[in-house]
């Protein structure tokens, strides 16, 4: 075991102050709208940092590493290549916006106001289903990340009986966050996600201050030379064996995340807890900062570990780490965990707890998230629009904590049976689709295209998802239980020995398909439909329409940025409205500038090595450049983040303690909600 009795007491003394936060933040838990979207009070930084903490998860960490490990350097700089999307996407306030002007506490709430209570209640149980299956890995994957990273025995024995270590490093981790979500809520959500992204931050940037005294920057780069031929860490022009994770994975997912813009609802309570809809863009907008010190460290762990286990040097310790490799017998968890085995033997006694801590706190944050995100969406979504008669608020707050316990119940179970026989990410991919391949078209036509129908959806919804279940079958069904067989067994059918053995298509792949036909189908039958327009102003609460006050800033600086018409117009076409503060136009800029920086360097780069091939040595130095920008960058964002996650904490404290409930917001739409206009509503 890697754990020394110092390393065990950070996580176990961080998780025990979580859940006393947990039962103070209890008392300010009064309404439904609480217990959904902590009754829309969240501020920018408090969202930031605890939506980013969510996204972070033990799961996503272990997937990052599996890339990272896979590509190095090379797959950081393709992702480039679609940062000008979720610049715009962030600084226009795509979908974000629109969204919380809607003021639904869910999607499918959404779509009840703009298409129809059918449609709720399928695209519920449709986000339902693919979201428990998708969250079904979570519990597993954490765990063994855990296990294997700790050191942990694989089995441990209990009044003569043999059990499974994964079985109850689960059981303690989603027992946690499930005690965190069931006593506050979104609330409780929020708060504990935000400090410990806090925590999270100022852990991973002491765990990369080791990882430097331990290993040179003239190592590391030595060790990435080590790469194969047609697979470089530090070339990205040297990757044509790579297969997953390349260029055309890259231009796939920025299209795919314009189309699926806030469309994933694992943390769709965030969506609606933003105090005003400008709150909840500049939370966006601000995501990029935030996410700075994660994305540096999650990225350069598996660079130093391949470069760990590659040098000789470090030959001793590696060949050690490929024997514990070695008794592990699915490949795809050995894939998984062997960044995590490696760390745990290079960080020292404390900073192994302090990592561990981040493993548990990055666990807990996103199953307390999800499961507060799934099981929420099955009461509001599919429970309450099927009833006929009101629940009171008691019973509609215990029916959604019975959900969560259900949520979690599936989730342990799933974990502990389904064989996970490809990529995180594709398995992210291929389950999200069921939703997510027709979501992004109904979303997007729903908020900005007035002609979208009622039909339109319907036919989006089915496409993308029934394309997406045949690639599950075809996939993970079909090409490895059945076709070996048939292949054996009908030898002489010429087609069907002719079939690779491999499916043609991954995960992304699939996505891509599911969403452009999704597209296609709502474009289409939206126009063959005679249904007249939607009202937009009242979907949005616009004009006569509104019920919230309209956020504003000061007369003084509104009057400067009014004073040159000009300067007006344009900023208002560059997404800087009348909402913006003179604070709020800075860290607009700073944005753009940010990324700006690597999207110029991105073209600049790719057009040099179109002419002359950029020799390794030059991207050595460029690597070493950007690694140290960031990491001066995100000390800065730490202190930056800290001040303004703490800030928005007690205006929260403070503004639910007085706020003034409404027991009639629970979610759902009275017929005086709907939008899509009849036929007889233009006589």
């Amino acid at each position: 075991m890697n754990m020394h009795f110092i390393d065990w007491l950070i996580p176990i003394a961080m998780l025990l102050l979580m859940v006393g936060i947990c039962l103070l933040a209890r008392t300010l838990n009064k309404s439904v709208a609480d217990f959904l979207a902590a009754n829309r009070m969240g501020g920018r930084y408090l969202l930031a940092v605890g939506q980013g903490m969510t996204g972070l998860g033990a799961i996503s960490i272990a997937a990052n590493f599996e890339k990272y490990y896979q590509t190095g350097f090379s797959a950081y700089w393709w992702a480039k290549m679609v940062a000008p999307i979720g610049l715009i996407l962030a600084l226009t306030g795509f979908v974000v916006y629109r969204y919380r002007e809607t003021r639904a506490l869910t999607m499918a709430q959404f779509f009840e106001m703009r298409y129809s209570h059918n449609f709720r209640i399928f695209s519920g149980i449709l986000a339902w289903t693919s979201g428990i299956l998708n969250y079904g890995i979570f519990p597993a994957v954490s765990a063994r990340f855990l296990i294997y990273f700790t050191g942990l025995p694989i089995q441990f024995e209990f009044l003569g009986h043999t059990f499974p270590t994964l079985a109850l490093v689960m059981l303690i981790l989603m027992s946690i966050a499930l005690l965190m979500v069931s006593i506050g809520g979104q609330i409780s959500i929020m708060v504990t996600d935000m400090l410990q992204g806090q925590f999270v931050n100022i852990a991973l940037l002491v765990i990369l201050g080791i990882l430097f005294y331990h290993m040179s920057w003239a190592d590391v780069m030595e060790g990435l030379r080590h790469s194969p031929p047609g697979e470089s860490r530090i070339n990205p022009f040297k990757q044509d064996k790579v297969g997953d994770f390349n260029m055309w994975f890259f231009v796939m997912m920025g299209i795919l995340q314009i189309y699926g813009t806030r469309a994933w609802q694992g943390s769709q309570a965030y969506n609606a807890a933003a105090r005003n809809p400008h709150e909840a863009k500049m939370a966006n907008i601000l995501g990029e900062f935030r996410g700075m010190v994660t994305t540096l460290v999650i990225l350069l762990i598996p660079i130093f570990i391949f470069a760990y286990l590659h040098l000789d040097q470090f030959s001793n310790e590696a060949a050690l780490v490929t024997q514990n490799l070695g008794m592990i017998e699915d490949v795809q968890i050995q894939k998984q965990m062997r960044v995590p085995m490696a760390l745990g033997e290079i960080l020292p006694v404390g900073v192994i707890g302090l990592f561990t801590a981040v493993i548990i706190m990055a666990a807990v944050s996103t199953d307390n998230t999800y499961l507060h995100s799934w099981g929420s969406i099955f009461i509001q979504d599919v429970i309450i629009p099927l009833r006929k008669r009101k629940l009171t608020q008691k019973t509609h707050m215990w029916l959604l904590r019975f959900s969560i316990m259900g949520v979690a119940l599936f989730g342990f179970t799933w974990s502990l049976f389904f064989p996970l026989n490809e990529y995180i990410y594709m398995y992210f991919q291929i389950t999200g689709a069921i939703y997510l391949g027709g979501a992004g078209s109904v979303i997007i036509g729903g908020l900005y295209w007035k002609r979208g129908t009622v039909g339109g959806a319907w036919a989006a919804m089915i496409s993308g998802s029934l394309l997406a279940v045949s690639g599950i079958v075809l996939r993970n069904i079909i090409w490895t239980k059945f076709l070996p067989d048939w292949k054996i067994t009908y030898a002489e059918w010429s087609w069907l020995q002719s079939l690779p053995d491999k499916f043609p298509l991954n995960g992304m792949q699939m996505s891509f398909i599911s969403a452009s036909v999704a597209i296609l189908a709502y474009v289409f039958f939206s126009l063959i439909s005679k249904t007249p327009p939607a009202n937009m102003d009242k979907l949005l609460h616009r004009g006569k329409y509104s019920v919230e006050p309209k956020f504003e800033a000061s007369a003084k600086e509104l009057a400067a940025t009014k004073s040159n018409s000009t300067t007006h117009i344009i900023l208002h076409r560059l997404g800087i409205n009348d909402d913006f503060t003179r604070g709020d136009r800075i860290i607009y800029f700073l944005k753009i500038a940010w990324v700006m920086f690597f999207v110029v360097s991105f073209i600049v780069g790719t057009s040099i090595n179109l002419f002359y091939p950029i020799p390794d040595s030059a991207w050595e130095k460029w690597w070493g450049l950007i690694v140290s920008m960031t990491i001066f960058a995100s000390i800065i964002t730490v202190v930056w983040f800290l001040w303004g996650g703490f800030r928005d904490l007690i205006d929260l404290i403070r503004k639910l303690s007085v706020q003034d409930r409404n027991i009639d917001d629970d979610g759902s739409v009275s017929e005086e909600e709907h939008v899509q206009l009849k036929a007889s509503d233009l006589k």
